[in-house]
């Protein structure tokens, strides 16, 4: 089948949220990334997400709502602490793990007793959660293992004759999936995946914020996990990605050794006045560079890049959830200096 590329009009919105009621994955834009939408009630629509995506089947997906009242239709209990923390980040880059009940299909879990919950920001796609009368399961739209997309052009090009459709609604803001979090108790909750809604945001709402291990170290093979993006590697570009976490002297240091057709290097904004090598830059903070990042992974394939040294972010704040998905991307391979 043809994919076919809508835009963001009433119309449009409408042909794509019923695509979703009939059962039909459609590529659509969120303030994260774009992600790959289908209802998450219907066993057969979230296997199409998977073999769209190739995606591992205990990989489990977030269910998108329209409004964070709807989540008791989905869940069995929901926490004092989650409505503190909706009122204060719904809509917005938040996904919380709470217990599922039957209404979602243990496909759409990952096999898990729990399901994550997010109320997205982004008109458009609340827009079509609204049109569809659907809770929309909707993994980043990429190929399994790949930089997420942040524009239609993106997913065009990894999704053309795997899904229905694609909704171009404009860039991601954020760049960066939403942060996932657990319940630890009744006044603490755990990071499993980070992104704009940083540990600093959570601890205006919580007593405690932990953030979970396997954020920054490779989870055991056969282990089980609550959040997308904590077990395989992920985020990953053709290139072999490998970060140094140094000042910029170290760092090109390293890659003098390494020097050779097909290296390149990422950089931050402001190096690239000193950087002699084939270089890129992603920001000069950690908010540019969550945005930029996947974007610039993608851009150094169509380079023909065989490998990329990054400079890695400090892991604060946002950059938290840059640091993560750059670590992934690497296979967890990184020079300290």
């Amino acid at each position: 089948m043809d994919t076919i590329l809508l835009n963001d009009s009433e119309n449009d919105l409408l042909k794509a949220a019923d695509l979703i009621k009939n059962g039909n994955v459609v590529g659509l834009p969120t303030e994260t990334v774009y992600g790959l939408g289908a209802d998450s009630a219907n066993e057969n629509a979230v296997r199409a997400i998977f073999t769209a995506k190739g995606r591992p089947a205990d990989n489990p997906l977030i269910v998108h709502l329209a409004d964070f009242s709807d989540a008791v239709k989905y869940t069995t209990s929901i926490p004092e602490l989650a409505y503190k923390l909706a009122e204060r980040f719904c809509p917005g880059p938040l996904t919380m793990v709470l217990p599922k009940n039957d209404r979602i299909p243990m496909v759409t879990s990952g096999g898990l007793d729990t399901v994550g919950i997010r109320v997205p920001s982004h008109p458009v796609m609340h827009r079509i959660i609204e049109l569809s009368g659907c809770p929309i399961a909707a993994p980043s739209a990429n190929i399994s293992g790949y930089p997420s997309p942040t524009t239609a052009e993106h997913v065009m090009r990894d999704m053309q004759g795997r899904v229905a459709a694609v909704v171009n609604g404009g860039q991601s803001d954020f760049g960066v999936e939403s942060t996932v979090i657990s319940f630890d108790s009744d006044s603490s909750v755990r990071i499993l995946r980070p992104g704009a809604v940083t540990q600093e945001m959570l601890l205006e709402v919580c007593d405690n914020v932990v953030i979970d291990p396997a954020i920054l170290h490779e989870v055991e093979e056969g282990a089980t996990v609550a959040s997308p993006g904590m077990k395989y590697k992920h985020y990953s570009p053709k290139a072999d990605i490998i970060m140094v976490e140094s000042d910029f002297e170290s760092f090109k240091s390293v890659v003098d050794k390494a020097y050779s057709d097909g290296v390149y290097t990422l950089v931050f904004d402001g190096d690239e006045a000193n950087c002699p090598y084939r270089h890129m830059s992603y920001g000069s903070d950690s908010l540019q560079q969550a945005h930029l990042l996947f974007q610039r992974l993608r851009e150094l394939d169509e380079l023909g890049a065989k490998k990329v040294y990054v400079r890695a972010p400090s892991p604060e704040g946002i950059g938290l959830a840059v640091y993560n998905r750059l670590i992934r991307a690497a296979g967890f391979e990184v020079i300290r200096i």
